[in-house]
């Protein structure tokens, strides 16, 4: 009883965003010492508080506190502020470490799910790391309870070893833990201003139903509509985001 004190008195001392990754990721990330974080294969990765960067120097950071810059908020979200980029925000030496660091690594580790087998009837390649796959699960079990939204439910897919467009970054679908779905109904900031340029003045779209968002959140799924550029289309497993303060 000591010791189990202890170790939860430590870890109350340890950085807010650590304590989120611990909760968040168990099966990967098994403990932290300062500061590096632990991994269950040995490794360690350098944790590195969130500092006050520029967005273009966000976007490439691999400063692993710097995922938690925006706060992302469940629920109904308005007024998106310039470079508000809640989980927009990745660091790749992390989600190689959990999810693998090639194309064939991830792959060993990808299991086929029905998407909405009532409404859709679709095999979806997912991760089984972290319980991606379970979570997508209970996802496509209440999606399928509502048939006013089979339109929006189609997907154009989850895992793709793929660079992010116009970027050297790997895309969140390279580890198995996204899903696109609606393309017909959704909105990309890159598709809408005809650019490339994050710098661009964007005015926000969006198409995609609350209910459906709600649902994707409750199970420890993020939304690219929160974001300032926003990706409407885009679901991605990223429950450290989600974890209560």
């Amino acid at each position: 009883l000591f010791i189990i004190s202890f170790n939860m008195s430590a870890q109350n001392d340890y950085p807010a965003g650590v304590q989120k990754l611990l909760s968040a990721y168990p099966q990967t990330i098994k403990g932290y010492e300062e500061p590096y974080l632990i991994m269950h294969n040995g490794n360690k990765i350098k944790y590195v508080e969130a500092n006050k960067k520029s967005h273009t120097d966000l976007m490439s950071s691999s400063d692993i506190g710097d995922i938690f810059t925006y706060k992302y908020i469940r629920g109904k979200v308005e007024d998106i502020p310039e470079n508000y980029d809640p989980g927009r925000i990745r660091n790749e030496e992390l989600l190689k470490e959990m999810y693998g660091s090639t194309s064939q690594e991830v792959q060993r580790n990808l299991r086929t799910i029905i998407w909405c087998p009532k409404l859709i009837n679709q095999k979806l390649r997912v991760t089984t790391i972290n319980g991606v796959d379970k979570q997508l699960q209970k996802v496509s079990d209440e999606l399928d309870k509502h048939p006013e939204l089979k339109v929006f439910l189609k997907s154009m897919g989850t895992f793709n070893w793929r660079q992010i467009r116009g970027t050297t970054r790997l895309s969140s679908h390279s580890f198995g833990t996204a899903i696109d779905i609606a393309v017909k109904y959704s909105n990309y900031w890159q598709w809408d201003c005809r650019c490339t340029s994050e710098d661009t003045n964007l005015k926000y779209k969006n198409r995609i139903p609350q209910l459906i968002v709600d649902i994707f959140e409750k199970h420890g799924f993020i939304w690219g509509g929160k974001w300032y550029h926003y990706d409407t289309m885009n679901f991605e497993y990223r429950t450290e985001l989600l974890q209560s303060e």
